[in-house]
């Protein structure tokens, strides 16, 4: 029997990449998904194909910014299976540009997404799983939380502050909350779509001419999870092999 199976888990930005992947993951060994996003279509979509495969899961459209809405994803989760093991805060944007650019409105959202949908997820959650006396918060972080590149900065103040919320939460779990950052490199997703700043999107695909897989931080997310109880990852970074910075 799968450490996985039965477990509640959350996925924020489900819709598509990382987040898709990890619940077809997740689903195939046993947890029961709660999935998050704001496209229903999309939703919809990997719903079905999870019920194809015999998994268990449902869904809630939300925007991780509005802290109304997250708070109503969990307790959506809370009332259908009655206890929440997993958070995954995977949503999130990349918008990068030079500060030069002043892009204020595209900061602003990635400072709404990236941090505060973050925080807000871990508000919704902690108090439900302070009372189970267990629980685990995965956060999605990236490279950019550890080295900081020209024309990423805001981005990468994001990303720094995820990995700084990580490690708070693990310091502050008390042997009941288990902390996870998960820390990609070049991914093949949807993120990079939203970079608008046409120089930075140039060299941005360039280096994702090399990106792997999905299913590669989906692995290390189960991976992560189906450890024992007492046994908390706490830093992955995932690279691929040709990716140097």
């Amino acid at each position: 029997m799968s450490l996985i199976e039965n477990k509640v888990v959350i996925i924020t930005g489900a819709s598509s990449g990382l987040g898709e992947a990890t619940a077809k993951r997740l689903a195939a060994s046993g947890a029961k998904l709660m999935l998050a996003a704001r496209r229903e279509d999309r939703l919809k979509e990997l719903l079905t194909a999870i019920a194809k495969s015999g998994g268990t899961a449902t869904y809630q459209v939300i925007d991780v910014t509005d802290r109304s809405q997250v708070e109503a994803l969990a307790k959506k989760t809370l009332s259908t299976y009655g206890r929440i093991d997993v958070l995954i805060n995977n949503a999130g944007l990349m918008p990068l540009s030079p500060l030069d650019q002043v892009k204020v409105k595209e900061w602003d959202r990635m400072i709404d997404v990236n941090i505060k949908g973050v925080l807000y997820g871990i508000a919704a959650v902690l108090p439900i799983m302070r009372q189970q006396k267990s629980g685990h918060v995965i956060n999605l972080s990236s490279v950019a939380g550890h080295k900081v590149f020209a024309g990423s900065a805001v981005y990468c103040a994001t990303k720094y502050a995820v990995r700084a919320i990580s490690e708070g939460l693990r310091l502050e779990s008390n042997g009941e909350i288990r902390s996870t950052n998960i820390s990609p490199g070049a991914v093949a997703t949807e993120l990079t779509s939203t970079i608008t700043d046409k120089d930075t999107a140039a060299g941005i695909n360039q280096l994702y001419a090399i990106a792997i897989d999905a299913d590669a931080i989906a692995r290390a997310i189960v991976y992560a999870i189906e450890q024992p109880d007492d046994v908390d990852v706490n830093e992955i970074i995932i690279r691929p092999t040709r990716q140097e910075l």
